[in-house]
Protein backbone atom coordinates (compact mmCIF):
# COMPACT_ATOMS: atom_id res chain seq x y z
CA UNK A 1 0.00 0.00 0.00
CA UNK A 2 0.98 3.88 -0.97
CA UNK A 3 0.57 6.29 1.84
CA UNK A 4 0.87 9.66 0.96
CA UNK A 5 1.64 12.22 3.76
CA UNK A 6 -0.41 15.60 3.14
CA UNK A 7 0.73 19.37 4.73
CA UNK A 8 -1.95 21.36 5.13
CA UNK A 9 0.14 24.94 3.62
CA UNK A 10 -0.53 26.59 7.27
CA UNK A 11 1.66 23.65 8.49
CA UNK A 12 4.22 23.84 5.54
CA UNK A 13 4.36 27.85 6.37
CA UNK A 14 5.02 27.19 10.26
CA UNK A 15 7.54 24.96 9.30
CA UNK A 16 9.49 27.20 7.18
CA UNK A 17 9.30 29.94 9.96
CA UNK A 18 10.25 27.48 12.72
CA UNK A 19 13.30 26.61 10.30
CA UNK A 20 14.28 30.34 9.87
CA UNK A 21 13.63 31.00 13.72
CA UNK A 22 16.01 28.45 14.72
CA UNK A 23 18.51 29.81 12.13
CA UNK A 24 18.08 33.12 14.06
CA UNK A 25 18.72 31.44 17.44
CA UNK A 26 21.98 29.99 15.92
CA UNK A 27 22.89 33.26 14.54
CA UNK A 28 22.58 35.10 18.51
CA UNK A 29 24.25 32.02 19.97
CA UNK A 30 27.28 32.41 17.33
CA UNK A 31 27.57 36.42 17.77
CA UNK A 32 27.76 35.97 21.52
CA UNK A 33 29.99 33.05 21.35
CA UNK A 34 32.30 35.53 19.47
CA UNK A 35 31.81 38.21 21.54
CA UNK A 36 32.29 35.98 25.08
CA UNK A 37 35.57 35.18 23.07
CA UNK A 38 36.60 38.86 22.01
CA UNK A 39 35.47 39.32 25.75
CA UNK A 40 37.82 36.65 27.33
CA UNK A 41 40.72 37.81 24.98
CA UNK A 42 41.16 41.36 26.35
CA UNK A 43 40.50 40.28 29.33
CA UNK A 44 43.90 38.15 29.04
CA UNK A 45 45.67 40.64 27.44
CA UNK A 46 45.01 43.39 30.36
CA UNK A 47 46.75 40.92 32.59
CA UNK A 48 49.79 40.42 30.67
CA UNK A 49 49.88 43.58 30.04
CA UNK A 50 49.21 44.63 33.68
CA UNK A 51 52.07 41.88 34.53
CA UNK A 52 54.60 43.57 32.59
CA UNK A 53 53.71 47.16 33.82
CA UNK A 54 54.49 45.66 37.57
CA UNK A 55 57.87 44.66 36.85
CA UNK A 56 59.07 47.48 35.01
CA UNK A 57 57.61 49.37 38.04
CA UNK A 58 59.85 47.21 40.30
CA UNK A 59 62.46 47.73 37.94
CA UNK A 60 62.29 51.72 38.64
CA UNK A 61 61.74 50.76 42.35
CA UNK A 62 58.12 51.91 42.36
CA UNK A 63 56.44 49.00 45.27
CA UNK A 64 53.62 50.90 45.36
CA UNK A 65 52.46 51.29 41.54
CA UNK A 66 53.73 47.53 40.66
CA UNK A 67 51.01 45.90 43.61
CA UNK A 68 48.16 48.47 41.41
CA UNK A 69 49.25 47.12 38.30
CA UNK A 70 49.19 43.04 39.59
CA UNK A 71 45.81 43.66 41.84
CA UNK A 72 44.42 44.96 38.39
CA UNK A 73 45.96 41.95 36.23
CA UNK A 74 44.74 39.66 39.19
CA UNK A 75 41.08 41.03 39.11
CA UNK A 76 41.26 40.50 35.12
CA UNK A 77 41.82 36.88 35.90
CA UNK A 78 39.54 36.74 38.14
CA UNK A 79 36.93 37.70 35.82
CA UNK A 80 37.85 35.25 33.19
CA UNK A 81 37.81 32.21 35.88
CA UNK A 82 34.53 33.56 36.71
CA UNK A 83 33.00 33.17 32.99
CA UNK A 84 35.03 30.21 32.41
CA UNK A 85 35.98 27.67 35.38
CA UNK A 86 36.84 25.11 33.25
CA UNK A 87 39.56 27.40 30.99
CA UNK A 88 42.87 25.67 31.03
CA UNK A 89 44.20 28.65 28.58
CA UNK A 90 43.35 31.90 28.10
CA UNK A 91 44.10 33.35 24.81
CA UNK A 92 46.25 36.78 25.05
CA UNK A 93 47.66 37.68 21.67
CA UNK A 94 47.64 36.30 18.16
CA UNK A 95 50.42 36.03 15.53
CA UNK A 96 50.23 35.17 11.89
CA UNK A 97 52.70 34.63 9.45
CA UNK A 98 52.73 32.90 6.08
CA UNK A 99 55.60 31.45 4.74
CA UNK A 100 56.26 29.97 1.03
CA UNK A 101 58.89 28.39 -0.91
CA UNK A 102 59.86 29.96 -4.40
CA UNK A 103 60.09 27.05 -7.19
CA UNK A 104 58.63 24.03 -8.30
CA UNK A 105 58.38 20.62 -7.21
CA UNK A 106 61.83 19.35 -8.86
CA UNK A 107 63.68 22.57 -6.72
CA UNK A 108 61.83 21.26 -3.57
CA UNK A 109 63.24 17.86 -4.23
CA UNK A 110 66.33 19.42 -5.09
CA UNK A 111 66.56 21.17 -2.02
CA UNK A 112 65.80 18.01 -0.25
CA UNK A 113 68.24 15.71 -1.39
CA UNK A 114 71.18 18.64 -0.49
CA UNK A 115 69.44 18.53 2.67
CA UNK A 116 69.48 14.77 3.39
CA UNK A 117 73.30 14.76 1.81
CA UNK A 118 74.51 17.49 4.17
CA UNK A 119 72.96 15.49 7.03
CA UNK A 120 74.50 11.92 6.11
CA UNK A 121 77.68 14.66 5.65
CA UNK A 122 77.61 15.60 9.43
CA UNK A 123 75.93 18.88 8.51
CA UNK A 124 73.88 19.21 10.74
CA UNK A 125 73.91 22.84 11.46
CA UNK A 126 74.27 23.55 7.24
CA UNK A 127 71.07 21.08 6.99
CA UNK A 128 68.83 23.42 9.73
CA UNK A 129 69.73 26.35 7.94
CA UNK A 130 68.43 24.86 4.79
CA UNK A 131 65.42 23.19 5.84
CA UNK A 132 64.29 26.46 7.31
CA UNK A 133 63.13 26.93 3.53
CA UNK A 134 61.47 23.77 2.95
CA UNK A 135 57.98 25.17 3.69
CA UNK A 136 55.38 26.77 2.10
CA UNK A 137 52.51 27.28 5.29
CA UNK A 138 50.53 29.91 7.37
CA UNK A 139 51.40 29.55 11.22
CA UNK A 140 48.73 30.46 13.23
CA UNK A 141 50.53 31.25 16.83
CA UNK A 142 48.29 31.95 19.93
CA UNK A 143 49.81 33.04 23.60
CA UNK A 144 48.14 31.66 26.64
CA UNK A 145 47.92 31.86 29.69
CA UNK A 146 47.74 29.30 32.00
CA UNK A 147 45.38 29.89 34.09
CA UNK A 148 46.40 26.94 36.58
CA UNK A 149 49.60 28.41 37.68
CA UNK A 150 49.26 31.93 36.52
CA UNK A 151 47.02 33.54 38.86
CA UNK A 152 48.92 31.95 42.23
CA UNK A 153 52.35 33.51 40.62
CA UNK A 154 50.67 36.83 40.74
CA UNK A 155 49.48 36.56 44.38
CA UNK A 156 53.08 34.97 45.01
CA UNK A 157 54.71 38.25 43.72
CA UNK A 158 52.53 40.70 45.59
CA UNK A 159 52.94 39.07 48.78
CA UNK A 160 56.81 39.27 48.20
CA UNK A 161 56.31 43.06 47.11
CA UNK A 162 54.41 43.48 50.72
CA UNK A 163 57.31 41.78 52.47
CA UNK A 164 60.04 44.12 50.62
CA UNK A 165 61.49 41.46 48.48
CA UNK A 166 61.78 43.05 45.11
CA UNK A 167 64.24 40.55 43.63
CA UNK A 168 62.25 37.54 44.31
CA UNK A 169 59.00 39.38 43.47
CA UNK A 170 60.52 40.25 39.56
CA UNK A 171 61.86 36.93 39.54
CA UNK A 172 58.21 35.15 40.40
CA UNK A 173 56.90 37.68 37.66
CA UNK A 174 59.69 36.75 34.94
CA UNK A 175 59.24 33.33 35.68
CA UNK A 176 55.39 33.77 35.08
CA UNK A 177 55.94 35.22 31.95
CA UNK A 178 57.94 32.70 30.86
CA UNK A 179 55.43 29.91 31.50
CA UNK A 180 52.90 31.67 28.72
CA UNK A 181 52.02 28.86 26.36
CA UNK A 182 52.53 29.20 22.38
CA UNK A 183 50.39 27.09 20.64
CA UNK A 184 50.58 26.96 16.64
CA UNK A 185 48.43 25.87 14.16
CA UNK A 186 49.71 25.46 10.24
CA UNK A 187 47.78 25.79 7.45
CA UNK A 188 49.63 24.30 4.30
CA UNK A 189 49.15 26.43 1.33
CA UNK A 190 49.39 23.37 -1.30
CA UNK A 191 46.32 21.76 0.69
CA UNK A 192 44.55 24.71 1.19
CA UNK A 193 45.00 25.24 -2.74
CA UNK A 194 44.05 21.57 -3.48
CA UNK A 195 40.98 22.19 -1.58
CA UNK A 196 39.66 25.10 -3.08
CA UNK A 197 40.09 23.23 -6.63
CA UNK A 198 38.56 20.29 -5.53
CA UNK A 199 35.54 22.18 -4.51
CA UNK A 200 34.98 23.90 -7.65
CA UNK A 201 35.10 20.54 -8.99
CA UNK A 202 32.84 19.04 -6.60
CA UNK A 203 30.32 21.94 -8.00
CA UNK A 204 31.23 20.89 -11.55
CA UNK A 205 30.97 16.95 -11.29
CA UNK A 206 27.37 17.14 -9.52
CA UNK A 207 26.02 18.99 -13.00
CA UNK A 208 24.51 17.17 -15.12
CA UNK A 209 24.51 18.75 -18.12
CA UNK A 210 28.26 19.95 -18.48
CA UNK A 211 29.34 21.70 -21.41
CA UNK A 212 32.75 20.82 -23.41
CA UNK A 213 34.37 23.23 -21.65
CA UNK A 214 32.70 22.94 -18.22
CA UNK A 215 34.70 19.40 -19.05
CA UNK A 216 37.67 20.52 -19.90
CA UNK A 217 38.08 22.74 -16.45
CA UNK A 218 36.94 19.70 -14.61
CA UNK A 219 39.59 17.56 -15.75
CA UNK A 220 42.08 20.88 -15.12
CA UNK A 221 40.90 21.65 -11.82
CA UNK A 222 41.21 17.80 -10.96
CA UNK A 223 45.04 17.85 -12.28
CA UNK A 224 45.92 21.41 -10.79
CA UNK A 225 44.45 19.45 -7.35
CA UNK A 226 46.98 16.82 -8.02
CA UNK A 227 50.02 18.63 -8.58
CA UNK A 228 49.45 21.10 -5.45
CA UNK A 229 49.06 17.60 -3.30
CA UNK A 230 52.40 16.31 -4.51
CA UNK A 231 54.10 19.64 -4.12
CA UNK A 232 52.53 18.97 -0.49
CA UNK A 233 53.99 15.54 -0.70
CA UNK A 234 57.58 16.79 -1.79
CA UNK A 235 57.21 19.51 1.30
CA UNK A 236 56.63 16.79 4.11
CA UNK A 237 53.23 17.72 4.78
CA UNK A 238 51.77 14.53 5.68
CA UNK A 239 52.84 10.53 5.44
CA UNK A 240 52.89 8.34 2.67
CA UNK A 241 49.28 6.70 3.72
CA UNK A 242 47.49 9.97 3.48
CA UNK A 243 49.07 10.96 0.19
CA UNK A 244 47.90 7.41 -1.24
CA UNK A 245 44.79 7.61 -0.15
CA UNK A 246 44.49 11.44 -1.22
CA UNK A 247 46.12 9.95 -5.21
CA UNK A 248 43.35 6.54 -4.98
CA UNK A 249 40.29 9.18 -4.57
CA UNK A 250 41.49 11.26 -7.56
CA UNK A 251 41.87 8.63 -9.53
CA UNK A 252 38.47 7.51 -8.78
CA UNK A 253 36.76 10.65 -9.10
CA UNK A 254 38.47 11.44 -12.49
CA UNK A 255 37.05 7.91 -13.61
CA UNK A 256 33.44 9.06 -12.03
CA UNK A 257 33.55 11.88 -13.84
CA UNK A 258 35.02 11.51 -17.29
CA UNK A 259 33.02 11.34 -20.18
CA UNK A 260 30.62 13.74 -19.19
CA UNK A 261 29.27 11.72 -16.14
CA UNK A 262 27.72 12.77 -12.87
CA UNK A 263 26.97 12.59 -9.55
CA UNK A 264 27.07 13.94 -6.24
CA UNK A 265 29.09 11.96 -3.26
CA UNK A 266 32.05 11.42 -4.93
CA UNK A 267 34.16 13.91 -2.72
CA UNK A 268 33.07 13.15 0.39
CA UNK A 269 36.16 10.60 1.38
CA UNK A 270 38.86 13.08 -0.09
CA UNK A 271 37.49 15.77 2.11
CA UNK A 272 37.91 13.62 4.60
CA UNK A 273 41.29 12.41 3.87
CA UNK A 274 42.44 16.02 3.18
CA UNK A 275 41.50 16.59 6.89
CA UNK A 276 43.64 13.97 8.26
CA UNK A 277 46.73 15.64 6.50
CA UNK A 278 46.06 18.57 7.72
CA UNK A 279 45.57 17.26 11.38
CA UNK A 280 49.23 14.96 10.23
CA UNK A 281 51.13 18.02 9.20
CA UNK A 282 50.73 19.69 12.67
CA UNK A 283 54.21 19.89 15.09
CA UNK A 284 53.28 19.74 18.63
CA UNK A 285 52.03 22.60 20.43
CA UNK A 286 52.75 24.67 23.11
CA UNK A 287 56.59 25.49 23.75
CA UNK A 288 56.12 27.26 26.82
CA UNK A 289 57.74 30.79 25.72
CA UNK A 290 56.26 34.00 24.97
CA UNK A 291 56.80 35.64 21.95
CA UNK A 292 57.94 39.35 22.36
Amino acid sequence: ALMVALVSPSLASDTKATAAADKEVEKVQQDQTAEKRKALFEEATTAIRETKNALKALDEKKAKEALAALERASGKLTIILGREPELALAPSDVNVVTYDILGDIDAVKALREEIEDALDDGRVQQARRLIRNLASETVISVTNIPLATYPDAIKRAAKLIDEEKMDEAKKELQLALNTLVVTDTIIPLPVTTAEKYLKEAETLAEKGDRSKEENERLADLLKDARTELEFAQALGYGSKKDFKNLYKQLDQIEDKTKGGKSGSGFFDKIKGYLKDTVKSSQKESGNGNTKE
